[in-house]
């Protein structure tokens, strides 16, 4: 029995060890553009789960999905619901606590099939809670999102398509 939970421990604790060595080795591989400036620091790290939503939009003749909004539930390190992600673009807590922000950089992702990753400064603040004192958000670790590569002509004008995609952001405040 003993021996059984000394072996869970280690395992334990390796598996801790390969999650923050595998965390910084995609901080490391970050793009130099979507760096947060140096005078701040990261205070909060949530994973995102839902879709992009686009609209098929015609400029003259040429038809195009156009991003709409993201539509996603945000979910801390430990899984547990944290907030939602959606047209603003908008970070909400569950405390009430509300970013806006604008995207000033971007970089595509390592994963072809995958929306860019972005730094986004924000913009305006709601509340006192814990997004209160964000003031720069990474979109990292990108999977799926991208537009329909067809399907948006004449016929389809003002149709919505929504996309699966995950990500991670990344909230950085001053230091």
């Amino acid at each position: 029995m003993r021996n059984c939970i000394r072996g869970f421990a280690s395992a334990t604790l390796l598996a801790a060890a390969s999650t923050v060595l595998s965390f910084t080795i995609a901080a490391q591989q970050v793009p130099q553009q979507i760096q947060p400036p140096a005078k701040e620091q990261l205070f909060l790290q949530v994973h995102a789960k839902g879709d992009q939503v686009y609209s098929c939009k015609s400029d003259g003749a040429q038809f195009t999905w156009t991003l709409k909004a993201p539509d996603a539930q945000l979910f801390d390190n430990n899984g547990k619901p944290f907030g939602k992600h959606f047209a603003g673009p908008s970070w909400e807590a569950n405390d009430g606590s509300r970013v806006t922000g604008k995207a000033i950089a971007n970089a595509a992702s390592p994963d072809a099939d995958s929306i860019p990753w972005l730094l986004v400064n924000v913009l305006n603040h709601e509340g006192s809670g814990v997004l209160a004192r964000a003031t720069t958000i990474q979109r990292l670790n990108t999977k799926g999102g991208k537009a329909p590569a067809s399907g948006c002509d004449a016929s389809h004008a003002g149709q919505e398509v929504r996309v699966p995609y995950s990500a991670d952001y990344l909230f950085y405040a001053p230091k």
